[in-house]
């Protein structure tokens, strides 16, 4: 599955898009300006997506992925 894909199945799954997820992480105190703060582990991102939002663990990956700066809104 493309990193584009995962994006769509997210945002049709939750109706929140990279934007919004960074937003969201920033309130949390996971991110500061949509990048992950250096403390944070994908672990605690990956349960808050699961918890929050029923995300699998690829998708919050992707998001992780995303937050950390792996990746970014126009990656394949």
């Amino acid at each position: 599955m493309s990193f584009q894909a995962y994006l769509k199945t997210i945002k049709e799954k939750t109706g929140l898009g990279p934007v919004d997820f960074k937003k969201i992480a920033d309130e949390k105190g996971f991110s500061e300006n949509g990048q992950l703060n250096a403390n944070i582990k994908a672990t605690e991102i990956v349960n808050w997506l699961k918890q929050d939002f029923e995300l699998g663990h690829g998708h919050a990956m992707a998001i992780y992925a995303l937050l950390k700066g792996i990746k970014n809104e126009d990656s394949v």
